[in-house]
């Protein structure tokens, strides 16, 4: 795509990755694809604002060639080391071999260990100034949203946030800005980002956007490294971060299972009718059949839990045991989770469950029900009863 101006004298020059499906070693599905955004700025010093990735490195470059030279750029500000962001780097500075880069402490060891280079590198930290020349950029340190050496730049002339992975989403489309594209679909892929990739981290993230606020300075626009800039309304992004960053949740309820002959899943069937009559809200999902990326959205703001599994060798199965393993580093804080599963000879897919989300900073008080083989009539009624008394117990 062509470079796009969102301000006067700045330019989005970033590309957009139409048909990536997968994110982060596969763990993250894009059904809507990417983008990789950069920012040229104009001014008596010419900045570029990250990078992308390696192979779109030459669209880049001819972005860039529509507004200026390469060989103008003075200043490329590196926000943060992972490659989709910094992987043209490289290229961009064998075309102007003169420019400087600044990042952070942890960036310029990143990026050395990432590309061996010895570019012109100058560290900044948190309050430090660039002047351009009618415009400043201002340097905040922003440590573990999402990787260490991460960091925002802000241009106070414009009241203009350049957030890197903050605020962003995984959402390929030809238009550039909020006001242009289906909200809900924004909505949705903005929710999605948070909670795949940034969820973990809520406390840093609400410690930073209190430390930003208590700056008073005002944000009119936040343009991120993926997805649709936010200029109509930037506030409503800050605002669900807030939200999610401080564990805000509604009454509904996320099941979880994964079943060998279906027993497992008549009992979820059932759990969720009784969830259902108590007027919570429900969602269900076969883990085996089932998005996990889409799983963990829906699980964002959700105040309850339930996983179950059918024993196979005195433990759970091996899908729901992965997705277990990516929930415990989720540290949902503030849910309530209960057990269910069916059994042959021997039980035990509850108590493994539970035992690998004792550290998880989810609430273990929950509820927990087994049944052998096949659910009988009676069985099922205590489905349906255990289903009724645990979306009692998150009103």
């Amino acid at each position: 795509m062509a470079a796009i101006k969102i301000l006067p004298d700045i330019y989005s020059v970033g590309v957009v990755d139409w048909n990536v499906r997968n994110f982060h070693g596969h763990t993250y599905t894009t059904a809507r694809g990417s983008s990789y955004n950069a920012y040229l700025i104009i001014d008596e010093k010419i900045t570029l604002v990250d990078t992308v990735s390696a192979a779109f490195g030459p669209e880049l470059i001819e972005n860039i060639k529509e507004i200026i030279p390469l060989e103008k750029i003075d200043y490329v500000i590196a926000n943060h080391v992972e490659t989709d962001h910094s992987g043209a780097l490289p290229q961009i500075i064998s075309l102007c071999p003169k420019a400087k880069v600044f990042g952070t402490a942890k960036c310029k060891e990143g990026l050395y260990k990432h590309y061996y280079k010895d570019w012109d590198f100058q560290v900044v930290k948190t309050g430090d100034q660039l002047k351009l020349g009618r415009r400043t950029l201002t340097f905040i340190e922003a440590a573990m949203i999402h990787w260490p050496d991460s960091m925002f730049t802000y241009c106070p002339q414009d009241g203009l946030l350049l957030s890197n992975d903050a605020f962003g989403q995984h959402f390929a489309t030809g238009e550039k800005f909020d006001d242009q594209v289906d909200p809900c679909a924004l909505m949705d892929e903005t929710e999605k980002y948070y909670a795949n990739i940034l969820w973990p981290l809520g406390a840093v993230i609400l410690r930073k956007i209190q430390e930003i606020q208590g700056m008073n300075i005002p944000l009119k626009i936040i343009a991120p490294s993926h997805g649709v800039i936010w200029r109509k309304d930037p506030a409503k992004a800050v605002n669900c971060y807030l939200d999610w960053a401080s564990g805000k949740t509604r009454d509904r309820v996320v099941v979880v299972y994964e079943t060998m002959w279906q027993a497992t899943e008549k009992m979820a069937r059932k759990i969720i009718e009784g969830i259902i009559s108590s007027g919570i809200q429900v969602q269900l999902y076969d883990i085996a059949q089932s998005d996990r990326t889409e799983v963990i959205t829906r699980m964002l703001t959700a105040k309850g839990f339930l996983f179950g599994s059918s024993t196979h060798d005195n433990d759970m199965l091996p899908n729901i045991a992965a997705f277990l393993e990516i929930v415990k580093g989720l540290k949902a804080k503030g849910r309530k989770a209960g057990y269910f599963g069916s059994y042959g000879w021997a039980g035990g897919a509850t108590k493994e469950m539970r035992e690998m989300l004792k550290d998880s900073g989810i609430d273990q008080n929950g509820p927990e029900i087994s049944v052998k083989y096949v659910p009988d009539p009676s069985e099922l009624a205590a489905c349906f009863d255990f289903g009724v008394k645990f979306a009692e117990s998150l009103k």
